[in-house]
C-alpha cells in the first residue's frame, strides 16, 4: 500500500494517540500515465504534481512486484471534503484536492487491470497541529464546527481507521472513489 499525504502538515504529521510513531509522509498530487515514468507538465500546481510524482513512483514498484497479481495493491490519496464542495477563502486548497479527486479516479481505471486500487480519502478538519492555530480562532472554530453534524471535528484515529478500512480486503472492490470521513459536511 502507499499512502500519499499532502505533506509535513496537517494530517502527514498527525499521529494516532496510541502510536508513538509519526505518520509516513509521502508528498502531494497529478496526472499522465501511471505506467510510465513521464512527468506531468511544469505548470501544474506543485502539491499536485508531487502528489502525482510519488502515486506514480508507487504504482510502477507495485507493477515491479512478482506476486502483484495474486497481491494486488492499493495506493491511498490523501484528499479533503474541501475536495468535492468550496469554501470561502479556500479556493486553491479546494483546486489542489478537486484535482487530486479527478487524479484517483483515472488513477484508478490505468491500474485496476494491473490489480492495484486507488481510493482518496476526505476528511473534514482534523485536530493537528496545522489546525491548532486556525481553530484557536473562536469565529473560525465555531464556523467550522456549525458545518458539521457530527458537532466535532476530526481527530487523526478517524482517518487512520479510514485508510486502513480502504487498504484491506474488506475494501477490494473499491476503487476510483472517496471515502468521505467529514462528520455530514458534504450531506449538506
Amino acid at each position: 500500500m502507499a499512502l500519499v499525504t499532502g505533506a509535513g502538515r496537517g494530517i502527514g504529521c498527525a499521529r494516532p494517540s496510541h502510536s508513538s510513531k509519526p505518520a509516513p509522509n509521502c508528498g502531494s498530487l497529478r496526472v499522465r500515465a501511471m505506467t510510465s515514468s513521464e512527468p506531468p507538465p511544469r505548470s501544474t500546481p506543485r502539491r499536485v504534481r508531487a502528489a502525482f510524482l510519488v502515486a506514480q513512483a508507487a504504482a510502477q514498484k507495485m507493477l515491479e512486484a512478482p506476486e502483484r497479481k495474486t497481491r494486488g495493491g492499493t495506493i491511498v490519496n490523501m484528499s479533503s471534503q474541501m475536495g468535492h464542495v468550496g469554501a470561502v477563502n479556500r479556493s486553491v486548497y479546494c483546486l489542489t484536492k478537486h484535482a487530486l479527486e479527478g487524479l484517483t479516479k483515472a488513477m484508478a481505471l490505468e491500474l485496476a487491470a494491473h490489480g492495484i486500487r486507488v481510493v482518496s480519502i476526505a476528511s473534514t478538519f482534523v485536530e493537528t497541529p496545522m489546525t491548532k492555530p486556525m481553530m484557536a480562532r473562536p469565529d473560525f472554530a465555531q464556523w467550522v464546527r456549525e458545518r458539521i453534524p457530527a458537532g466535532r471535528v476530526g481527530q487523526p484515529e478517524d482517518v487512520v481507521a479510514a485508510v486502513v478500512f480502504a487498504a484491506s480486503p474488506a475494501a477490494s472492490l473499491m476503487t476510483g472513489t472517496s471515502l468521505v470521513v467529514d462528520g455530514g459536511w458534504t450531506a449538506q
